[in-house]
């Protein structure tokens, strides 16, 4: 691989919101409503993680999506997934579970546990306006099935896109996501190419730090890397305890994005519609 030649630094540092979704889940939203176009194809980023069983026990009962695709990443603990298209799966620790909600779908993510530990994140992913009203789609991504890097101290888990000369578990032509778990030992130097067109972020979930350039970025916290014109990747180094983050990118739609909960659209009147359809049993 060609060693990066003008590095991204990072524009922005982001400390995610407390709050909670489902039946009471609490969580992290790193990626909130405010920043939907700088980070254009991501819509949303909640990272989850407790020990505690009333944090997570009341799971996600049965809610509505259109418009846009869920990727769910499970560092701990088992989630149940059940659809209205008729899809069932257990998503286990390392797993990951993407949902193309497309023109409607209808489910639930339930805990498989009643205690331990859960952990992991959910990220949602914008569609092109062409692909708003396609066929739902859905597919459990196993752990083993997860490509692995490794290489100078560093583990990467290649969910989507591409990194090394490795292809991730999942592509998109449209958005062209990555999304890399990434996890460095102490000291460690990781390098990945990013067209510079694409909006990018990381956000570091285990360990004390990761230098993006002069800028160190500490665990829970998000940074937005600057789309430097002619900048060609970004080049991460862990700190002395090491650590773990997930890499995420893709090339930005620039449509106009048109939310009301559940559903991500172009414009007012079509979330109209959706919502119309909802009530009218047209999702399921």
């Amino acid at each position: 691989m060609n060693a990066i030649q003008q590095a991204r630094n990072v524009e922005r540092l982001v400390q995610g919101q407390a709050t909670s979704d489902g039946a009471g889940v609490k969580l992290t939203r790193v990626l909130t409503q405010d920043l939907q176009q700088r980070l254009d194809p991501f819509l949303m980023l909640d990272a989850f993680g407790t020990d505690n069983p009333g944090d997570y026990i009341g799971g996600f009962p049965d809610h509505p999506h259109r418009g846009f695709e869920t990727v769910t990443y499970m560092l701990q603990g088992r989630l149940r997934h059940k659809d209205s298209a008729g899809n069932e799966g257990v998503l286990a620790p390392g797993g990951v579970q993407w949902m193309t909600a497309g023109r409607g779908v209808i489910h639930s993510e339930m805990p498989e546990q009643q205690d331990g530990a859960m952990e992991g994140f959910q990220l949602w992913l914008n569609l092109p306006a062409r692909d708003k009203m396609h066929a739902p789609w859905y597919r459990d991504i196993t752990s083993p099935e997860v490509p692995e890097w490794q290489g100078n101290g560093a583990l990467v888990r290649v969910i989507a896109g591409h990194a090394q000369g490795m292809a991730g578990a999942v592509q998109r032509d449209g958005t062209e996501p990555l999304f890399l778990d990434i996890h460095l030992q102490p000291d460690a130097r990781f390098e990945q190419a990013l067209p510079d067109s694409h909006n990018a972020f990381l956000y570091v979930y285990r360990g004390d730090m990761v230098l993006v350039g002069a800028t160190a970025v500490r665990r829970q916290r998000m940074a937005i890397l600057a789309n430097t014109p002619g900048s060609d990747g970004v080049v991460l180094t862990a700190g002395p305890a090491g650590a773990r983050l997930i890499l995420v990118a893709g090339r930005p739609l620039r449509e106009p994005i048109a939310q009301y909960g559940p559903f991500v659209m172009n414009t007012r009147e079509e979330l109209v519609q959706a919502v119309e359809d909802f009530n009218a049993g047209r999702l399921a």
